[in-house]
């Protein structure tokens, strides 16, 4: 079963040399009862470290099952303390934050017997060194014999062949010795059983056979073995704890030490706590300022003109680099373009461009409107008169043709966005609520808009020709059903001798023809309470199908086919210096559908990134005379607060950070104190058969306990904190609810507070492992 050959082994302390065992060798048979004799110091106690694995020889072999351990490794040695060996200590060697049954199911943890099996036969041991009625104790609450019977039935209860008894009897009184030793002479009959002890009486009384020890040599064996069944065959059982195991001694141990868990669990918290609170603040604040940046997208939509600041494509300015400043008698002047005409960019708006708009992902920007330089030829019959009116909130103080034509433009006026997907709802509907009246549901339906006091543009009203005041109220049927009627060109214009047209001076016959488009007032609309939109300003507002329309009947019209022939201002007789000035005059006759500028609303940050980059999509590969330019206001005076409460997030989060730092190394001490606190624990679990790494899980389960607890406790004292904060900037700014933990925030912080702590005791952990069983057994 086991043999010893020419086993040595030497410790060195500074120039001497202690031979405890010197040319050992020795036999034992699979069942008897062995007692090891011999005075302090003989080596008999090192013999026995070395046949449980828990020490290692300097030369020679152990055998076991005839299989040589010379080239046995760690892992090995493990698999054979845990299958193979039960230990009995003089010290008990119990841990004491583990109950009675748990420290006999320990071992068998390690092999991995089932639960239901493990504690069957934790109790059948307990039973059998007569401790059945005493499962439910803790270890604290039994005296010395009982204690011996635990490590006893600890040693059997996986029912090793081999059972190591280290002076067993040596802290008993002599009446509990006589029973204990009873006991382990009954276990014997079934195994093997080595004791050490210098009680010779002892010995005597119980055992099969005596070997003695002096000076690390055998002196005496009252009945040799010799081991000559060679057909024995020995099997190694891998070991391996569970996270579960480890997670549960961490678990009982740290409640042994309540007080001083919390507090360090607390400590530990505060980095947690500061950054929770800097990121509940920041989330608060972020979500205020997603509502002021939606408002300010509403206001500040993106911008395409025909004309625009050339912002991506650069400046077209050449430097000179010839430093003359320091010339003192310069006798010439330089030439050079102003800055902001030299960043002029002329967008080459086209057909291809529009319909690429209308591909923009609905989810990202739903609402497009186009504002065109259509002229409307509107005419009302007000009492009883026949009159010019047009949709403006521009105050008509001059006379002369170009003013008549910015007017007729009409400048102020909104025009509603069109929906890319009418199935997304109608944009109207969704963010306009009805004072009176009815939504448009045709081109010709035109709609006026007021403020949340109802209050509108009064140009707006003169300029549909009601004669009103300051402050004058208006009934609602006064202006709903107002008719308006919409002549085209060339029932409106009539052509001079010259060449040149000016609009007829006979309104009453164009007003009555029956080519007219009928255009009217149907509804009053104000914003929801619950929009962030302001896209349309007080006065009236129309779709943009109605200047489609315009432009449909007057594409051929007299006038427009005068003006395209001619390089005079057809209206006005001044020559026209520009192509696009061309190109002006005729989209206000109706002969031109590009529109002067594309306004393109979305609803957050994140949506209009999203459309900037389609947008940005369209310039790849093109010239910079070809490309599209936006302008894109809202983004620009946000990425200054943005990048702001950034830059303070940052900083503040750095700062608690700190804490973190500190809270990891004050892990790393706590871990190391409790490695020094549990190194006859760590002893008894190599003695078991816990690998390195096992006791590594072990003390990073401890950690991982501590990081996780303190995280939680991090995160819920932060999350309480923000009550009385909110509380607080609701009495200085009046903001409701301004601090909110993101529960992704939390989830991460506690993730973040268990890693830390667990590298931090990492080191420890590690240490641990590294302890040498045998020296962690004589600990205290």
């Amino acid at each position: 079963m086991l043999e010893l050959r020419h086993l040595k082994k030497y410790f060195h302390v500074g120039n001497t040399t202690t031979k405890a065992l010197d040319d050992v060798s020795l036999s034992f048979r699979d069942k008897e009862f062995v007692s090891i004799l011999g005075p302090s110091g003989s080596g008999k106690t090192t013999m026995l470290n070395i046949i449980g694995g828990l020490d290692k020889y300097d030369s020679g072999d152990l055998l076991i099952k005839n299989k040589s351990t010379k080239n046995f490794k760690d892992t090995d040695w493990d698999a054979y303390r845990n299958n193979s060996v039960g230990f009995i200590f003089q010290s008990y060697n119990l841990i004491g934050h583990l109950s009675i049954l748990d420290n006999v199911e320990l071992g068998m943890t390690l092999s991995g017997v089932s639960s239901e099996e493990r504690t069957q036969k934790a109790k059948d041991a307990l039973t059998r060194v007569g401790l059945g009625e005493h499962i439910g104790k803790k270890i604290a609450q039994l005296s010395g014999g009982q204690m011996q019977r635990v490590a006893i039935a600890r040693a059997i209860a996986n029912d090793p062949e081999i059972l190591l008894a280290d002076e067993p009897t040596g802290a008993l009184d002599s009446q509990t010795s006589v029973q204990i030793m009873n006991l382990i002479k009954e276990i014997s009959k079934d195994r093997l059983v080595i004791m050490v002890t210098h009680d010779e009486e002892l010995a005597k009384d119980y055992s099969d056979r005596i070997v003695r020890f002096a000076d690390g040599k055998i002196q005496d064996d009252t009945n040799p073995y010799d081991d000559s069944n060679r057909n024995q065959q020995f099997n190694l059982k891998r070991t391996k704890m569970s996270w579960w195991t480890a997670l549960k001694l961490s678990f009982t141990n740290l409640k042994t030490k309540k007080g001083r868990t919390l507090l360090t669990a607390f400590a530990s918290s505060i980095g947690i706590i500061s950054i929770a609170i800097v990121l509940g603040l920041s989330n608060g604040f972020r979500i205020q300022i997603g509502q002021t940046q939606g408002e300010t997208l509403s206001k500040f939509p993106i911008t395409i003109s025909q004309v625009a600041t050339q912002t991506s494509v650069g400046s077209s300015i050449t430097k000179d680099k010839s430093d003359t400043s320091k010339s003192e008698n310069i006798n010439y002047v330089i030439a050079q373009q102003d800055q902001s005409e030299a960043a002029t960019h002329a967008n080459k708006i086209d057909s291809n461009y529009l319909d690429y708009l209308t591909k923009i992902n609905p989810n990202d920007s739903n609402n497009i409107s186009y504002n065109r330089a259509t002229g409307m030829n509107l005419l009302r019959e007000v009492n009883g008169k026949i009159q010019s009116v047009k949709f403006s909130t521009q105050s008509d103080n001059g006379s002369n043709m170009s003013q008549q034509m910015s007017a007729m433009t009409g400048m102020g006026v909104s025009v509603f966005p069109e929906q890319l997907d009418q199935s997304k709802g109608n944009f109207l509907k969704d963010n306009y609520q009805l004072v009176n009246g009815e939504y448009p549901s045709n081109p010709t339906d035109v709609v006026l808009i007021v403020d949340k006091d109802n209050k509108t543009n009064i140009n707006a009203l003169k300029n549909l020709g009601f004669d009103v005041s300051n402050d004058q109220k208006l009934d609602y049927n006064q202006i709903i059903g107002t008719n308006i009627k919409l002549v085209n060109n060339n029932n409106y214009y009539q052509q001079l001798p010259t060449g040149n047209f000016m609009p007829t001076q006979d309104l009453t016959t164009a007003y009555n023809n029956s080519q007219n488009r009928e255009v009217k007032v149907v509804g009053i609309l104000k914003s929801n309470e619950n929009s962030r939109t302001t896209a349309l300003a007080p006065g009236i507002a129309y779709s943009d199908k109605l200047a489609q329309e315009i432009i449909q009947d007057n594409a051929n019209s007299e006038i427009v086919k005068a003006q395209k022939e001619s390089d005079n201002n057809v209206l006005t007789g001044q020559p026209i210096t520009s192509d696009m000035a061309k190109t002006q005059t005729l989209a206000f006759l109706g002969g031109n559908d590009i529109p002067t500028s594309i306004l393109i609303y979305t609803d957050n940050f994140k949506n209009k990134e999203n459309v900037l980059t389609y947008l940005n999509r369209y310039n790849e590969g093109k010239s910079d005379e070809d490309k599209i330019i936006y302008t894109d206001m809202a983004g620009t005076v946000s990425s200054l607060t943005g990048g702001l409460m950034d830059g303070i997030t940052y900083v503040l989060v750095a700062f608690a950070g700190i804490s973190l730092v500190t809270s990891m190394i004050m892990i790393g001490i706590l871990t190391y104190t409790s490695v020094i606190e549990r190194t006859k624990e760590i002893g008894v679990l190599k003695a078991l058969g816990a690998r390195k790494s096992d006791i590594t899980h072990v003390f990073d389960a401890e950690t991982f306990i501590l990081g996780l607890g303190s995280g939680v406790l991090g995160v819920g004292i932060g999350y309480l904190a923000l009550f009385p904060i909110n509380a607080l900037l609701y009495q200085i700014t009046n903001m409701e609810n301004v601090a909110n933990l993101n529960p992704v925030h939390a989830i991460i912080l506690i993730i973040i507070s268990t890693a830390l702590t667990m590298l931090g005791g990492h080191i420890p952990s590690k240490m641990a492992s590294k302890k040498d069983a045998s020296t962690a057994l004589r600990s205290e």
